[in-house]
């Protein structure tokens, strides 16, 4: 995929407009079986076809909405946090190998991640910097106030700080912010040849208590048994339908002996219709 069909990709893909109908329309966009999602991601590799690698991106849009999500908790905007997603979802199906045997959400994650994160690590320093009026003027400008290179001493910290109507204490606290260094995203090896610790091993999914790769598979993996189950009861019988829907999928549950007196039955035959009904559900499930 060359940079301008990333570009164009990119621009499909932008949320625009209200940021809710996008999601909406992004969760309408169903998920591709495995079958398809393969047949795609082959069409894609070894024949360079744009339009397959488009159907990709288009049917997981979803799962960069989910990832997304967990990192609200750093201040910057859903919207902004899914445009990164979205590159990574791109960089992932290029180079994305089907032959590998997963799906393509498990390979995604990891790209979507690492743009998100790079574009939280970009943005840290601007959002957290000056978040208060004071701490605002003296962001745009301490630096001009300062004589000369280096930490300032006391007595250019309260000229500054009656320069500027401000508190010593908030132009200690800037001087300080200003002059933190850099630190790398990723690991570095320091002078001893140890990795030492980096922003990226504290960067985490808020919200998520799993890896995000297994939790969207599960999520998938749920939706799919969902259908599954809602397929199967469209073979029982109306009686055998009621039961289970009343005994198993109502908040408050009706009893044996209240479905006994409704079909003019014994609880025991109740019982029956319902283990016969569970049976039924397990064999079509199984056979599907």
């Amino acid at each position: 995929m060359t940079k301008d069909l990333i570009e164009k990709s990119l621009t499909a893909l932008a949320p625009v407009g209200s940021l809710d109908a996008y999601i909406a329309a992004a969760y309408g966009v169903p998920v591709l079986a495995a079958e398809e999602e393969q047949r795609l991601a082959i069409r894609y590799r070894e024949e360079n076809d744009v339009e397959a690698a488009r159907k990709l991106a288009l049917h997981n849009l979803r799962f960069v909405v989910q990832v997304a999500r967990g990192y609200l908790g750093y201040g910057l905007a859903l919207g902004d946090l899914v445009q990164e997603g979205n590159i990574g979802l791109l960089k992932a199906i290029k180079r994305f190998d089907p032959a590998i045997g997963v799906r393509l959400v498990s390979f995604a994650v990891h790209w979507i991640r690492a743009e998100i994160h790079e574009f939280i690590i970009r943005n840290w320093r601007i959002v957290k910097v000056a978040t208060t009026k004071a701490q605002r003027k003296l962001f745009f400008n301490l630096r001009g106030k300062k004589k000369r290179l280096g930490w300032m001493n006391r007595e250019e910290v309260e000229r500054v700080a009656k320069d500027l109507d401000v508190k010593p204490e908030e132009v200690l606290e800037m001087e300080s912010r200003l002059n933190g260094r850099e630190v790398s995203f990723d690991r570095q090896p320091g002078d001893d040849g140890e990795h030492h610790v980096a922003p990226a091993d504290y960067l985490k999914n808020e919200d998520a208590q799993t890896d995000p790769a297994h939790s969207l598979e599960q999520a998938q993996w749920n939706e799919y048994r969902h259908g599954q189950l809602l397929e199967a009861m469209g073979h029982l019988d109306a009686r055998s339908l009621e039961i289970i829907k009343t005994r198993w999928l109502s908040d408050d549950k009706t009893t044996l002996q209240q479905l006994a007196k409704r079909y003019k039955v014994s609880p025991e035959r109740i019982r029956q219709i319902e283990s016969q009904a569970i049976g039924q559900l397990r064999n079509t499930i199984a056979g599907s």
